[in-house]
Order: structure tokens, then C-alpha cells, then sequence
């Protein structure tokens, strides 16, 4: 009888301690919630949407530069979670990704194309931070191929913007877009 009380109360008690200290009903808060630099603290261990919700925090407060990097190496490491992870459930983690890209992507692109000097520069920042940086989410060595694909095509976006450059601008200004 002792027993069966045991296993009875053992879920309970793995529960508890389960909850690392918080206190009962408390729950950790959101991306959005957090601070910027709440979000930038460990960041490498973070889903990638973090990044996102880092990139548009920062480029609400005026760091547009720094979050044209967190955007782009958020695009990064979750097109590197997402390639590794293919079969994914698609209305998860790859439509997350497509509404993070549309949502927050279109208007940090709409300003960082506008200095394609400063993007390829950005972009060469993010492949080192990203060569030089553990991907605590998705680990580098479960991950190899996925890690050379997605850097090989954010180093193909870099010299696509560097040899365009001067067609990406015309275009800006016949769209009305400013260039800087």
C-alpha cells in the first residue's frame, strides 16, 4: 500500500522539481516581454526567434545597424534549425519562420538595402559571429550540412548585393525608397 502511495505522488514531486526554483504559477517571460539585452544575454542558446524579436526591439529604438545584424543572423541559425529539422510540423517552426521574415524581415530589408555597403559589411559580420559562436539550439556538429548550405546562401546574398549594387539603388529610387 506504502508503495502504490509512492508512485501515486511521484509525478507530483518530479513536477515541483521540475519548476527550477520559480514560484507556483509564475512563468518565465516571453521574447517580447524581455529587454533587449535580456534577449542578447545567451543568446546563442535561444530559439532562434529570439533573434527576430531582438532585431525589431532594436530597430524600434533606433539601433537600425545592429538590428539589420541580429536579423540576419537570426535568419541564419533558423534556416540552419529548420534545414537539419525538415520534417518539422509546417504549421510550427517553418510558418513561425515565415511570419517572423514577412513581419519583421520586410522592414529592416526595406532599410538595409538601402545602404548595400553597410549590408555586405553586416553580412560579413554575421558570418563571423557565427563561425566564432556555439549555436546552443541547434548544435554546429549535429547540424554540418545544414551550417554550410545556409552559409553558403547568406555568403551568395552578400556578393549578389556587392555586384548589384548599383542596379539595387537605381531601383530604390524609382520605387521612391531613399538610399543612404
Amino acid at each position: 500500500m506504502q508503495l502504490r502511495k509512492f508512485l501515486m505522488a511521484l509525478p507530483v514531486v518530479i513536477g515541483l522539481g521540475a519548476m527550477s526554483g520559480q514560484a507556483y504559477g509564475e512563468t518565465e517571460p516571453t521574447f517580447n516581454e524581455m529587454s533587449a539585452d535580456e534577449i542578447r544575454d545567451h543568446i546563442e542558446n535561444k530559439h532562434p526567434a529570439a533573434y527576430y524579436i531582438l532585431a525589431q526591439k532594436l530597430f524600434n529604438d533606433e539601433q537600425r545597424q545592429e538590428a539589420v545584424f541580429w536579423f540576419y543572423a537570426g535568419q541564419l541559425r533558423y534556416r540552419v534549425y529548420l534545414t537539419c529539422h525538415p520534417d518539422l510540423p509546417p504549421d510550427g517552426d517553418p510558418a513561425l519562420f515565415g511570419s517572423l521574415s514577412e513581419q519583421i524581415g520586410r522592414p529592416l530589408n526595406v532599410y538595409a538595402f538601402g545602404d548595400v555597403e553597410a549590408l555586405t559589411t553586416t553580412i560579413d559580420r554575421v558570418l563571423d559571429w557565427d563561425r566564432a559562436t556555439p549555436n546552443g539550439f541547434t548544435p554546429k556538429t549535429q547540424c554540418v550540412d545544414a551550417v554550410k548550405l545556409q552559409r553558403a546562401g547568406l555568403d551568395d546574398l552578400r556578393r549578389m548585393v556587392t555586384s548589384r549594387a548599383e542596379d539595387i539603388r537605381q531601383t530604390r529610387r524609382e520605387n521612391g525608397l531613399p538610399n543612404h
